[in-house]
């Protein structure tokens, strides 16, 4: 099986290009002609997927070759972009920026060699005239295999500036697929970890991506673009299905059809943000019912819980709502010592800590937590110190940090991952049916994650 479905990576040298911008501006332009757009993200970012499937009506979705390895990045991409008439990618960092000392593995460039996609290359031209043929020439010639089709020219000052760059870019033989202005109406907020994410401010953000799409229109040659995503390679082997991995990952499949369908309630709303489309898709394919809600405005948990995961996002924001929901916070303490399974990354260790910036969470964890200045970040090797309700004691996956709090004892008695940084460290909780760590984790590497997970919700 193979498919050729029309797609760009859309990348940039470096970070604070403009690379959210266009390619969300891009979305939203093609959908505006009537185009069903598939977008996707590369790496392990959870904020910019949400203003992609405002710009396009479809979950954004992440493309991470270190988290999922290559041999998924081909599969998820096409299982996003079923029935498409488009897929937009939105690379991370610069081109050729991958996982700290794994060479090319992750990066921008290396997810568009694994879909054979062509590259249109957005550059900030603020300060820079004819130097900017040296960095596009630079660029298109460090990897032979990336295919860098087009350049997007960003915060471009004049008409004079416009002509100097096109005249430069001539000589590389690169042919330049956009002009943007400068224009203060698209920018998006940011704090702490990154872009404020869209359930925190909707209306704004619908405004944003609606100027980005009018830019992109207005400064780009769509046509010349579609054109050049129709260029890219067919692309062997099959869609990736949430149901075929979670069979595959036990050598005695069970009819999940046929067995009662235990209600796994998944934190959502402003403080909860972070989440992969894919781990949902899993538990349902596991056999779970997946009802969400959200901890700051629902005062129990739905109705018949038997499970619950809370993801990544930002408690530390909503630190006092979240500690006002006194109904809540009790339901989700007495749910934990009923020994149901509760599966909690990062934003989620941290609610189920004692307490957050001395405010009362839901005291399922011996720990406090509190705001620090420094940024923990990066990519993780992580091996399950024990059995848990999410992994066999040896399991190995792969994990992304990425918070400015800490949890003091950082691991409990039983700690969830022990993780292979130069300081070899462990850390984490593994308590009765409680798994709870700082690691972000893609349950599509390990699919076995969410069958253990519902087979517990089952039996518990």
């Amino acid at each position: 099986m193979s498919s050729s479905v029309p797609r760009l990576v859309v990348a940039a040298p470096s970070s604070g290009s403009g690379k959210t911008t266009v390619a969300t501006g891009l979305m939203a332009a093609f959908a505006a002609r009537g185009l069903a757009v598939s977008p996707h993200k590369v790496g392990p970012d959870y904020i910019d997927p949400g203003y992609h499937a405002l710009a396009t009506g479809r979950v954004g979705r992440n493309l991470d070759a270190y988290l999922c390895g290559p041999e998924l990045v081909g599969p998820l991409f096409l299982h996003g972009a079923r029935g498409c008439d488009l897929a937009v990618v939105e690379g991370v960092m610069g081109l050729y920026d991958g996982a700290a000392g794994e060479g090319e593995l992750a990066s921008t460039a290396h997810v568009a060699k694994l879909l054979r996609a062509p590259v249109v290359l957005v550059v900030d031209a603020s300060s820079q005239s004819r130097s900017v043929a040296a960095l596009v020439h630079g660029f298109v010639s460090w990897d032979p295999e990336v295919r860098v089709g087009g350049v997007i020219l960003n915060k471009v000052a004049s008409d004079r500036h416009e002509v100097m760059l096109r005249e430069a870019l001539e000589q590389t033989g690169v042919p330049v697929l956009g002009v943007l202005r400068r224009a203060p109406q698209v920018d998006t907020p940011s704090r702490h970890l990154g872009l404020v994410p869209v359930a925190e401010r909707r209306a704004e953000a619908v405004e944003a991506v609606a100027a980005m799409a009018a830019q992109v229109s207005d400064g780009c040659d769509l046509d010349g673009l579609m054109e050049l995503a129709r260029s890219a390679g067919v692309l062997p082997g099959a869609a990736w299905d949430a149901a075929e991995a979670v069979s595959s990952s036990t050598h005695h499949p069970t009819r999940s059809d046929e067995q009662p369908k235990p209600r796994v309630a998944v934190a959502g709303g402003p403080a909860f943000t972070f989440s992969y489309a894919e781990h949902t898709e899993l538990l349902t394919a596991a056999g779970a019912d997946v009802v969400p809600f959200d901890p700051l405005r629902d005062e129990e948990l739905p109705e018949g819980t038997r499970g619950l995961v809370i993801g990544g996002g930002f408690p530390e924001v909503y630190a006092a709502e979240l500690s006002a929901n006194e109904p809540l916070r009790k339901a989700v303490a007495d749910l934990a010592e009923s020994g149901a399974p509760v599966a909690a990354e990062c934003a989620g260790l941290l609610y189920l800590c004692r307490e957050l910036d001395g405010l009362p969470m839901c005291g399922v964890l011996d720990a406090g937590a509190r705001m620090t200045e420094r940024l923990t970040l990066g990519y993780r090797d992580a091996v399950a110190v024990g059995d848990s309700v999410l992994a066999g004691a040896g399991t190995r996956m792969r994990g992304h940090e990425f918070h400015r709090t800490a949890v003091e004892p950082g691991a409990g008695a039983e700690p969830a991952w022990g993780l292979r940084t130069p300081q070899r460290r462990v850390e984490g909780f593994v308590q009765r049916g409680v798994h709870a760590s700082y690691l972000h984790t893609h349950w599509a590497a390990e699919p076995g994650v969410a069958r253990r997970f519902v087979e517990r919700c089952r039996t518990s």
